[in-house]
């Protein structure tokens, strides 16, 4: 036998327990394929860039910065899971030390066989990737609405990139990795980690620093969202207090927590808790930095889903911009204009669709920048979405929130009366009375709209205030008319250029438009998030395998001491659910948070995705747990036996 083949039986060996990071890094290479086959389809790009050249840059964009992640994670999984291997080997390497082997081989050797997994993980990677590359574009072609869809092509450059950029990651993380153990002696190599380690401490302050930095991050953000604090330097405060804080939750908090428990007489000697609190503490202190990273990467990925399934919702585009269509046009040309309102009328008639409109004359008067309308104009276009009229008198006004100020929830009342009633009194004397906002969406602009009586817009107009006509149509199957919309885009830019008339919008084109941006922001956002909880889900794997050959001496001292087969089923079960699931629930107190400020950025619910997704994320989380608690049961048991 010679040392290659030494190499591959040492892994095939071990198989088992190299498992789920073959897999592992397997998933990734298939994930970063798939980008990379996106990346370079002419298709995708050809569409995109036809529909929508923002679409066409984000796509290219987000693809690449979501390699980047993923390499970059990858890098740092293997790196971390690589090591933890060959730390748990350290009594097989002092075993061959003493047996004649070299440091050099011993290093030759640890290369070769990291090399050979590495290599096998970006032959399948890329296998299993070709196998589901025509799904993937039947999935992506369906999220961005692609009506040509897209054909299956697998561009060599895909390949060749993604083979070349994980051999050379395989190659640096092999690099790194020999050196494990290098400067250890043999017998301490072979002792490995039968030396007894010391009780695990804490500190109160750092326990306390705990609480304080994860409350400090969390009130950060709450005031960034709620304040309109849009700094970027107060976000990344607020990040890397959590993280700072989840750091410290782990290595202190916990261990401290504890030790707490175990001076609680009562609780310590009831069943079998003096073997789990005292286990626990062990646990949590030698796995504090797995479950930092698992918590970390759990909140990056629900995060990250979560936003893109928020920004995706199909009626956020309708609730922004309620119309079908618009037309607008400075109101000195409304004769002109007549004949193209007559052609949409006609339009929307001979494809069938029900339909109502009203216009709307903006006006503007003095040096406010705040447009004008009229009280009964204003009751028409309510009345075409369902809702009451309004009364004014002649001293009041009502002010029609803008897109800005509803979304943000700030009002300031005082700088839109004062403009109205300089506008409307005489050298501004007198003052309007404010009778109400009305904060539903009936205007659809930007900014607020001050709403008058009839006979105040009617001396401004004969004073010569210049306005602007905007024509509203309200078409309940709007999500219907999206070729229509094309259609009357074209012929009315192209048959009315230069006559003074403005512009066509259509809410089914920008409804596809941004269809199209949160399709890849969802397809980006899910990947990464899948590959980011598949590494959090290894990373548990390999810290329990990692220990599994002491679990085994420990657990059959303790079965001499009387420790029943359902006790043993019972203390495993509580060390595996504190190893799968608390990280889990800390990564979810996150993302939690996250999504609550969502919710007031964006002012949409985020309860039915966040929903979703800990349901989803939470059920593979449970199988994984019961089938890798089945496979450890049963492999103590045997021991045992």
């Amino acid at each position: 036998m010679n040392f290659r083949q030494f190499a591959y039986r040492n892994v095939i060996r071990k198989k088992r327990t190299y498992a789920a990071h073959f897999l592992s890094s397997a998933f990734s290479v298939m994930a970063f394929f798939i980008y990379a086959v996106l990346l370079y389809h002419p298709d995708l790009q050809g569409q995109l860039t036809s529909s929508s050249a923002t679409a066409s840059y984000l796509a290219t964009m987000g693809l690449k910065v979501s390699q980047y992640f993923i390499f970059i994670f990858s890098f740092l999984f293997l790196l971390y899971s690589t090591g933890a291997f060959l730390k748990a080997r350290k009594k097989e390497f002092g075993i061959l030390l003493v047996l004649g082997m070299t440091e050099k081989q011993r290093m030759k050797l640890t290369f070769a066989e990291n090399m050979l997994i590495g290599l096998a993980a970006i032959a399948s990677g890329i296998g299993v990737g070709l196998l589901f590359t025509k799904l993937m574009l039947l999935v992506s072609a369906r999220l961005l609405m692609l009506e040509e869809g897209l054909r299956f092509y697998l561009p060599l450059e895909a390949v060749w990139m993604t083979a070349g950029a994980f051999a050379l990651l395989f190659l640096v993380v092999s690099i790194l990795t020999i050196r494990v153990g290098r400067q250890t002696s043999v017998l301490e190599l072979i002792k490995g980690d039968e030396k007894p380690k010391p009780e695990p401490k804490a500190s109160i302050w750092l326990s306390l620093l705990a609480v304080v930095l994860i409350a400090a991050g969390y009130g950060m953000v709450f005031f960034f969202v709620n304040y309109s604090a849009f700094f970027l330097w107060l976000l990344a405060l607020a990040v890397g207090c959590v993280v700072a804080g989840t750091y410290f939750l782990f290595t202190q908090l916990n261990v401290y927590v504890l030790r707490a428990l175990r001076r609680r007489k009562t609780v310590l000697f009831r069943g079998i808790n003096l073997m789990s609190f005292t286990d626990m503490a062990y646990r949590v202190k030698d796995n504090a930095v797995m479950f930092f990273m698992v918590a970390t990467v759990m909140a990056a990925a629900f995060s990250g889903i979560g936003a893109c399934l928020s920004v995706s919702d199909p009626g956020r585009t309708e609730r922004q911009y309620p119309y079908a269509f618009t037309y607008g046009y400075p109101s000195e040309h409304g004769g002109s204009a007549d004949e193209a309102v007559a052609r949409i009328d006609e339009s929307l008639q001979r494809e069938g669709y029900a339909f109502q409109r009203s216009k709307l004359d903006l006006v503007y008067a003095g040096n406010s920048n705040y447009a004008l309308v009229s009280l009964t104009q204003f009751n028409e276009l309510a009345a075409i979405r369902g809702l009451g009229t309004y009364e004014l008198d002649a001293d009041e006004l009502l002010i029609a929130s803008g897109v800005i100020s509803r979304n943000s929830g700030r009002y300031d009342d005082e700088p839109v009366i004062q403009a109205a009633t300089e506008v409307v009194k005489e050298n501004g004397q007198g003052v309007l009375r404010l009778k109400k906002r009305v904060g539903d969406n009936i205007i659809a602009l930007s900014d607020d709209v001050i709403v008058l009586p009839d006979v105040e817009l009617k001396r401004l107009r004969q004073e010569g205030a210049k306005a602007t006509s905007i024509m509203y149509y309200a078409v309940p199957e709007w999500q219907e008319t999206l070729e229509l919309a094309r259609k009357l885009e074209s012929e009315l830019t192209d048959g009315f250029a230069g006559a003074g008339q403005g512009p066509f919008s259509a809410l089914s084109i920008d409804h596809y438009h941004e269809r199209q941006l949160n399709g890849i922001l969802l397809i980006i956002s899910v990947l990464v998030g899948v590959v980011f909880f598949t590494f959090a889900a290894s990373f548990i794997y390999f810290r329990l395998y990692a220990d599994v050959d002491r679990d085994e001496k420990q657990f059959g001292m303790t079965s001499k001491l009387g420790l029943s087969p359902k006790e043993l089923g019972q203390l495993v079960t509580r060390q595996l659910t504190v190893m799968f699931f608390l990280p889990f629930m800390l990564g979810m107190a996150h993302s939690a948070i996250a999504f609550i400020n969502m919710a007031n950025l964006t002012k949409t619910s985020m309860l039915t995705n966040g929903l979703i997704i800990y349901g989803v994320f939470f059920g593979i989380q449970l199988l994984y747990f019961l089938l890798i608690r089945w496979r450890y049961l049963n492999r103590m048991r045997r021991k045992l036996a």
